[in-house]
């Protein structure tokens, strides 16, 4: 498969529910430039509804941790060779990557053997630990695009020139028509995650936080942000009867995000969706010990979260390991529900980080940057 291919579909892939909505929006872009365009791939809801025939669900590596990922080998393995023959029998003229290193580079190696170019949006966060994957990614890939500013200097230092798009949740979040929505003081929201081991490790002590938020203050209400591909019965499974809850569908999840003083976040993309919406979080993150004893050795970053990583300092409270708990986030919840001008500098950190994200338009440019290329390979 060595001959220029300019007739194919374009492989796309992504391996979580913030890659889905990223890959729906590069999948958009893509099409408003060449509508005849076929996409095939891996992903979830969003990307079908814009128009990418999923051939394998993004739930297969939806892993957690190393251990986690250990585990799911055996089937990983497997999906990579079917993978291979996907890649054999429709011939696709390029795939496009977003984030999951841990399955995506080995993505790689497959197309690489088949001599399929290969380009990388929303580009691993390999900053964070195992930085000399970068090298693997100069000498693989043909394009590398960038969402967050601090990326283009990191990869910079392995000589590499790539491009910062900006990032596509500026395009995502619609924040003029939020900002005119009002906050409810005495409203908390909860954003279990996307995964089942995270939502079964977080959700409960979520739920035993609100029970002593409401004996604190009987006026406060919560709401369940439900994640795409989680279902409303594994989420109310897991929640108490004895706590009044609501549960809010993916789809409004931008609206209810902004009517609640703060929310209660799993690890992830969220974080910065909150940030961008104006609403502050405490955020949450467990894996198994053993994952994070490893992470503590090879994790080159302070934060784990994106808005505290962009800004440069701790404005939304990481709660990790044993601090993911109903004792360490209800001490920050109740900081945040009494201390008006602790939560009114948050509120200000918010406020500019919303201007470090840079100009609408990530997918369209990503877009372009990857059909130009195209026409030279």
């Amino acid at each position: 498969m060595n001959e220029k291919n300019n007739t194919g579909p374009i492989w796309i892939s992504a391996g979580e529910a913030s890659g889905d909505m990223h890959g729906a929006l590069l999948t958009k872009a893509l099409k408003r430039l060449e509508p005849t365009m076929e996409l095939v791939g891996m992903g979830g809801p969003a990307m079908r509804e814009a128009g990418v025939d999923i051939r394998y669900p993004m739930q297969l590596i939806s892993l957690v941790g190393i251990t986690e990922v250990l585990g799911g080998l055996p089937k990983i393995l497997k999906l990579l060779r079917d993978v291979r023959k996907n890649f054999e029998r429709i011939r696709p003229r390029a795939i496009i990557l977003l984030d999951c290193p841990d399955f995506h580079f080995r993505v790689v190696r497959i197309a690489r053997k088949l001599g399929i170019p290969v380009y990388y949006y929303i580009s691993p966060q390999i900053w964070a630990w195992r930085s000399g994957r970068a090298k693997f990614l100069r000498d693989n890939v043909r394009k590398i695009m960038c969402i967050l500013p601090f990326e283009k200097n990191f990869y910079a230092t392995f000589g590499m020139d790539v491009d910062y798009v900006g990032n596509p949740l500026v395009d995502q979040v619609p924040t003029a028509e939020l900002d005119k929505l009002p906050v409810d003081e005495k409203h908390i929201g909860f954003l279990p995650g996307s995964r089942n081991k995270e939502v079964g490790t977080l959700l409960p002590e979520f739920a035993e936080t609100a029970r002593r938020l409401l004996a604190k203050d009987k006026d406060l209400h919560f709401t369940i942000i439900r994640a795409p591909g989680m279902s409303k019965e594994r989420l109310m499974d897991i929640w108490p009867a004895d706590v009044p809850i609501s549960c809010a569908e993916p789809e409004s999840r931008y609206e209810v995000i902004r009517s609640c003083k703060f929310v209660l976040a799993a690890s992830g993309t969220v974080s910065l969706e909150c940030a961008l919406i104006g609403t502050p979080a405490l955020i949450a993150y467990q894996v198994s010990p053993m994952s994070y004893r490893i992470g503590k050795l090879v994790v080159n970053v302070d934060f784990i979260s994106l808005p505290n990583l962009i800004l440069g300092k701790e404005v939304f409270p990481e709660h990790l390991q044993d601090m993911a708990s109903a004792d360490g986030l209800t001490r920050s919840a109740l900081i945040w529900l009494n201390n008006r001008d602790i939560f009114d500098r948050v509120k200000g950190e918010l406020e500019r980080l919303r201007t470090m994200l840079g100009e609408p338009g990530a997918p369209d440019r990503a877009a372009r940057i990857i059909l130009d290329d195209l026409k030279t390979v």
